[in-house]
């Protein structure tokens, strides 16, 4: 090993030697237990940040824990194809060549995409392997390769076949600037600050009027109707007779529908059916006209009459103005809305009537929900449950359709001659009802639509591969809760669906990455932390621990690089604790610890490390990562190289070959075991050093088995021990409170409790060398002089004054600190006896005094016996 930890110098050479030796694979004719994760796929437009690696980190703790406890684990890797993100990219790309998508055509515009999957595809790939993740590369899955575009196919196809998917004119949520559809999932809904325009709606025959309110007075050139509630006497006489559209002329009727919530404004709401969701329903109820008044773009279109070319925002403007010359605009209130935006370019979503291809959620639903009620699937935390629930039970039909050309076509073929729609798995070139020509439907479908398959799309279904009857279902999807509505609920209710059988049996969400003051990172706040450059310049493994060291379940994580260096030193801290024992290695022959005569420091660390296996064990098989990196650095900083390294240090130096063949087999024993427990968390520091150390249990510490507990009993030596800590510790407390300078060491005089003379014996080495003493003697009672007493349930210890201090200088020292709290005693009592001031002062500030006056009076009792001490 090297003097010094330098992780350039290995990590990359162990990743590649890994999986050069096939560490990563899983074999699915092996007779061991499965234990399958699916890696949630990147997008092939990424770049490995924050949110990837810790959500990567978490698997792959997972993944070699359960790999070192005997499963045959895969971890199946693979990266998504992104449409939109993916679309836009090569367009921008494109744009900056001067040509775009329509001049190259759909054929050219794909294989340009290929080639760009092709250079930054593999981008994200490489630095996952950076991170050291150990994901079954011979797995790799791309959602358009071959197997998964197969399974896409299939899926369409049956579920058209049964009438849960269909294409009707339906509001959606489009998003002009991207052109295409989104799904409810994909809508990112921002507070803003906007108005509620109240218009008056005038009867045709001149008798009343009606008032609505609106937030989208743009919208109200598509009005076919203003609904009321049936129960609502103010309007009874307005239901069946028809208004005048302001600006329009239009005759639109008044129509009653429960829809309505009468308490709500004016109880009367206007009914634009190509506009608004809620509006198509009661729409379709009446039988109403649908007049679209925009178009894709979001540009008013030739139903918009005079406002016919302006852009939605340049048409509210106008449209207000004109209602306020027209009379028609009642009021303008303040008012805080929430408002839709794509997920994807940010823009103002615009629900528009539109042929789609739909899939009907309700029956796909219905079992989803069952599963997780039933707890064949469980989230962890449990409070993550009810937003899947909500997002099941109020589903609506899922709009799969994209008005993009890089994705999975829709396989579906028209007839123009007869009319006929087929949806056909392989390629249709005539039709099969009348032999005309076909062709093929234009959009894609949603990325999420293969996503949603990935756990058995990715193991070769439909057909029954040997993968599938392994690895499926899987027991263990890691995700951050931002994607529960997005991917999560879609993978239940497809495995449920098409493998009759749930995809996996537990959720564990995790938070996201956050900065230290709790925003989310983004280029805009310029907040973000590239991981890649905390590999650079720590390692993979001071990146990895840091993310997961102590977190709870579920909770976003405040980042900060300020932490990096401690996390540093601990790695450092395990590079020096095994270069000590390996240095201690050289000439002694390892025993197994059956064969070691164990010392009382022994039977402590044992006992400790046993209690560790335990916790660990008991926090991995919850994946409680967080918790389980903190117990191990706890034991590993203060337990094992804070004390157990110092205390073997006593016996280690001029000890007979016997005693230090003891010592280094139990070293070499505990460290192997601490190695083990890290390597899921910190692999490539563990993997180092752990092919230096002699008696490995492996070839490879990836394929070690994970420490065990095992039964000895150790209890009552090891509270001993740490009773004897409890000493050395009071002697370094007293020492710090003196300001004893650390190099300096003094004579200790113990005594010990009348039934632990054999325990102040057996360690009179550890107390004199990690206390600081110069000699040590065993005493039956306090020695004469001026003595510095600790009382401990083991003993009572002295220490001479004049060797702790300089006794003038030290007098000196607490003359003046007495001075200073004679005057504040003097101050507050003051106060005090002020009746002015007791007299107006709150009760709060005279209680404040009091406690000032005891804390003060009680220091000077303790200076003052401080200076009597010193004679």
């Amino acid at each position: 090993m090297n003097k010094t930890y330098e992780p350039k110098s290995f990590e990359s050479r162990i990743y590649a030697s890994d999986m050069q030796k096939g560490y990563f694979h899983a074999d699915a004719k092996s007779d061991k237990a499965p234990f399958t994760v699916m890696l949630p796929p990147p997008n092939i437009t990424g770049q490995l940040h924050m949110g990837h690696a810790l959500d990567q980190t978490f698997q792959d703790a997972i993944i070699r824990y359960k790999r070192m406890k005997g499963f045959e684990a895969l971890w199946l890797p693979g990266v998504d194809h992104a449409s939109i993100a993916t679309e836009v990219k090569i367009v921008e790309k494109l744009k900056e060549e001067g040509t775009s998508k329509a001049e190259l055509g759909r054929e050219a515009f794909l294989e340009r995409a290929y080639q760009w999957k092709e250079q930054y595809g593999g981008r994200i790939v490489e630095q996952m392997k950076q991170l050291g993740v150990s994901c079954d590369w011979d797995r790799m899955a791309f959602t358009m390769d071959e197997r998964c575009s197969k399974a896409v196919k299939t899926v369409f196809v049956n579920l058209y076949n049964k009438g849960l998917i269909y294409k009707g004119d339906r509001i959606i949520n489009w998003c002009p600037c991207c052109k295409t559809a989104i799904s409810d999932a994909e809508v990112e809904y921002e507070q803003a600050h906007s108005h509620l325009w109240h218009i008056r709606y005038d009867l045709e025959d001149g008798t009343g009027s009606v008032t609505v309110a609106t937030t989208r007075p743009e919208t109200m050139l598509g009005d076919t109707a203003v609904a009321v509630h049936p129960s609502d006497k103010r309007y009874a006489s307005f239901v069946g007779k028809n208004l005048i559209l302001p600006l329009v002329g239009r005759k639109i009727p008044v129509v009653a529908d429960p829809y309505v919530e009468k308490e709500f404004g004016t109880g009367a709401v206007k009914i634009t059916p190509a506009h608004d969701p809620n509006d198509f329903e009661v729409g379709a109820r009446h039988e109403l006209p649908i007049v679209r008044v925009m178009d894709d773009a979001g540009v008013m279109n030739e139903n918009a009459g005079a406002y016919c070319g302006l852009d939605r925002a340049a048409a509210r403007e106008k449209i207000v103005a004109d209602l306020k010359a027209c009379g028609a605009l009642v009021k303008i209130e303040d008012h805080l809305n929430n408002v839709g935006h794509c997920y994807r370019c940010h823009t103002v979503i615009e629900p528009i009537v539109s042929k789609q291809w739909f899939v009907k959620m309700k029956p796909l639903a219905a079992p989803a929900i069952q599963a997780v009620k039933t707890k064949k699937v469980t989230f962890s935390p449990k409070r993550f449950e009810k937003t899947y629930l909500h997002w099941m039970e109020n589903i609506r039909d899922w709009c799969i359709s994209r008005q993009l050309w890089w994705g999975h076509r829709i396989p579906v073929y028209y007839c123009d001659a007869c009319g006929e729609m087929t949806a056909s798995i392989d390629p249709v070139d005539r039709c099969p009802h009348c032999g005309g020509a076909v062709r093929q439907d234009e959009d894609v479908l949603d990325t999420w639509f293969s996503s949603a398959l990935w756990p058995f799309s990715t193991l070769g279904w439909p057909e029954n591969t040997e993968d599938l009857k392994k690895f499926y279902p899987t027991n263990v999807l890691v995700t951050a809760y931002d994607i529960i509505t997005f991917w999560v609920s879609r993978m239940i209710f497809s495995g449920i669906e098409h493998m009759s059988e749930v995809p996996f049996s537990e959720v564990l969400i995790h938070g996201i990455v956050r900065d230290e003051q709790g925003r989310k990172m983004s280029k805009s706040l310029g907040n973000g932390v590239d991981p890649l450059e905390i590999i650079e310049s720590y390692s993979a493994d001071t990146l990895r621990f840091s993310l997961v060291h102590g977190i709870a379940a579920g909770g976003d994580i405040k980042y900060s690089t300020k932490k990096l260096d401690g996390y540093s030193n601990f790695m450092n801290k395990i590079w020096n604790a095994a270069r000590f024992v390996l240095l201690n290695c050289e000439g002694v022959a390892v025993k197994p610890l059956s064969d070691v005569k164990l010392s009382l420091a022994d039977k402590w660390i044992l006992h400790g490390l046993n209690d560790t296996v335990s916790a660990v064990t008991k926090y991995m098989d919850k994946y409680e990562v967080g918790l389980a990196a903190a117990k191990l650095y706890d034991f590993t900083w203060s337990e094992f190289c804070d004390w157990y390294i110092e205390l073997n240090k006593t016996e280690l130096y001029g000890a007979d070959e016997a005693t230090r063949a003891d010592r280094v087999s139990v070293l070499v024993h505990v460290l192997r075991e601490i190695l083990k427990m890290l390597h899921p968390i910190t692999p490539f520091i563990t993997s180092e050093i752990y092919d230096a150390l002699p008696n490995k249990d492996a070839e490879n510490i990836m394929i070690a088995p994970y420490p065990a507990p095992v039964k000895r009993p150790l209890k009552r030596f090891a509270e001993d021990m740490r009773a004897v800590m409890e000493v050395i510790r009071s002697v370094r407390a007293l020492r710090t409170e003196m300001n004893v300078p650390q190099n300096k060491r003094t004579a200790l005089f113990i005594k010990p409790a009348t039934d632990k003379a054999a325990l102040v014996k057996k360690t009179a080495r550890y107390i004199e060398k990690l206390a600081n003493g110069s000699s040590l003697t065993v005493v039956e009672k306090k020695p004469d002089g001026n003595m510095a007493a600790l009382v401990t349930p083991v003993c009572e210890v002295y220490i001479p004054m004049g060797e702790l201090v300089d006794t003038a200088a030290e007098r000196k020292r607490l003359e003046k600190e007495l001075a200073t709290v004679e005057s504040e005693i003097a101050r507050a009592q003051g106060k005090l006896n002020n009746t002015g001031f007791t007299a107006k002062a709150p009760a709060k500030l005279i209680d404040e005094e009091k406690a000032k006056l005891k804390k003060y009076t009680d220091l000077k009792e303790n200076i003052l016996a401080k200076i009597a001490d010193l004679g």
